[in-house]
């Protein structure tokens, strides 16, 4: 078994998966991360986290009678992602702990960079679709790239970051020791959850290691545009200026 440069090797992955009204992509997801990990050398965990009333949390459910390997949390109302991985990466056992999006935008086979990233000592690995190695197989509409160049802009500007071609790529794993401590302190519920948990790890001088990855949109966009945009600058502010805890 590789181990690290600290002379670890790893013994457990913990992914969790955020799903918000994702009956139709969850199973074939979950069925893809199993066949990955059960190829790796080490044990695996799956924690979705299933907020929503279309079914999903259900079909997890059913499946994870049948699964020793998988779990599943949520709740009929829409908490946020933010939170929903923070509180998937409260109950994962893993020394490698990470999360994924529901909609496999990433297939889970860039995992195997990762594992280089850890061997070599990296703390926090984020997956990133602005690196030149990267591959956008299926783009977002033009608007939302117009949307995602300005956000980018908005964010550098208030929170900082700028190390960071990509921080909203939902391809993110950590050390366990980095994990809680980041974690432990993640406040942001909505989508901003991903810059503030880099400020926490960039703050606390954790070794972050960006890694080119596949990418594909499933053109499924949640966003409502002036609602969610005007919470995300409140939570960049909040992260920059408010109670966040660096």
């Amino acid at each position: 078994m590789a181990r690290d440069t600290r002379g670890q090797a790893i013994k457990l992955v913990s992914v969790v998966v955020p799903a918000y009204n994702e009956a139709r992509s969850i199973t074939s997801t979950l069925l893809e991360i199993c066949a990955y990990f059960a190829g790796k050398p080490y044990a695996f965990e799956v924690i979705v986290v299933a907020d929503g009333d279309d079914g999903t949390r259900e079909l997890v459910k059913e499946l994870a009678l049948r699964e020793s390997w998988l779990t599943v949390i949520g709740s009929p109302e829409r908490r946020g992602k933010g939170r929903g991985v923070r509180e998937g990466i409260r109950l994962a056992k893993g020394d490698i702990v990470g999360f994924v999006d529901a909609d496999n935008k990433t297939p889970i086979e860039e995992f195997d960079k990762f594992e280089v990233e850890f061997i070599h000592g990296a703390d926090v690995i984020i997956g990133s679709r602005g690196l030149r190695e990267s591959r956008v197989e299926r783009r977002q509409p033009f608007y939302r790239r117009v949307g995602s160049h300005l956000f980018s802009f908005g964010m550098h500007a208030i929170v900082g970051l700028k190390q960071f071609s990509d921080t909203q790529c939902g391809f993110k794993f950590f050390r366990r020791t980095a994990a809680d401590d980041v974690f432990g302190r993640q406040r942001i519920d909505g989508y901003m959850f991903d810059v503030e948990i880099l400020y926490l790890a960039s703050k606390a001088r954790y070794r972050i290691a960006q890694v080119p990855v596949r990418w594909r949109d499933d053109g499924d966009s949640r966003l409502q545009l002036i609602r969610d945009n005007l919470r995300n600058l409140v939570d960049l502010l909040r992260i920059r200026f408010g109670r966040v805890r660096a």
